[in-house]
């Protein structure tokens, strides 16, 4: 019996008692007495029932489809959401064993609503395609869903802001939490930061594995640093990176393969 049901069961005895007795006491009306006695008879029940927990869709594409609904029309930055032309939410496979993070879209991305769609993005595609894989076996996301915005009459892109990615992450890590990747790659040294939670240098953290949320975590230069650094030094420090992303998927590499970007 719960405590209600104690209660009530006391307070019904008490009364009835009092009423059959010559004390003079306040009397209990029967409809008190009635109220009490129904009370005592009824099954308990929760004094707040919660409610009912809608069934989540059962495939990754359709919880991600159903995470993409809720973050589309996000308000939560207005200085964002005043510029932005699309939410960019990410592209790609679900069933995605590995997963590449960037900081930001880009004017490229914010006008189709897909990342990694200018020049830098189609390096990454190239990049993809080296490792033996294509755009459509992996997932593309980033830190911030809309384009960071610049002040009036500047062009080019800037770095999204702490408490913007830290505002926005929520968005990635159930993307992170849904697909669940085998491994992610974070695109730059603003990706690391964002998924970290502090800033970084790059030279520091490239090269080796990190951890995020118990997920295997590379950390290598972005694309667009290779567009502006076309040493083969630096294309090989990527590629590095990345047949460790492939020998930790647990892919075959080919002898090609390991002699990209090395000095002939």
């Amino acid at each position: 019996m719960n405590p209600f049901d104690q209660a009530a069961a006391l307070v019904h005895d008490a009364l009835t008692g009092f009423s059959e007795s010559a004390v003079p006491v306040a009397r209990a009306s029967r409809a008190s007495l009635e109220r009490l006695i129904s009370a005592k008879a009824a099954p308990s029940q929760p004094a707040n029932p919660l409610p009912a927990v809608a069934a989540v869709p059962g495939s990754k594409a359709e919880r991600l489809e159903a995470l993409r609904q809720r973050v589309l029309p996000c308000a939560k930055c207005p200085h964002l959401l005043a510029r932005r032309s699309h939410v960019v939410f990410g592209v790609g496979n679900p069933e995605a064993e590995l997963m590449f993070v960037g900081e930001a879209p880009g004017e490229d991305e914010d006008l189709q609503g897909e990342p990694f769609v200018g020049k830098a993005g189609k390096l990454l595609t190239k990049i993809i395609e080296a490792m033996g894989l294509t755009r459509n076996d992996v997932y593309i996301a980033n830190i911030l869903k809309c384009r960071p915005d610049m002040p009036p009459g500047e062009s080019g892109n800037r770095k999204p802001r702490p408490e913007e990615m830290a505002t926005c992450l929520p968005h990635l890590m159930e993307q992170i939490e849904i697909i669940a990747p085998k491994c992610l790659v974070a695109l730059g040294a603003t990706a690391m930061e964002g998924l970290l939670g502090q800033p970084v240098v790059m030279r520091d953290v490239r090269g080796r594995w990190h951890s995020f949320k118990g997920t295997p975590l590379m950390a290598t230069y972005h694309p667009a640093y290779l567009l502006r650094n076309q040493s083969l030094s630096e294309k090989r420090k990527v590629w590095e990176d990345m047949l460790q992303v492939l020998e930790k998927l647990g892919h075959p590499i080919s002898a090609k393969q390991r002699g990209y970007f090395l000095p002939k």
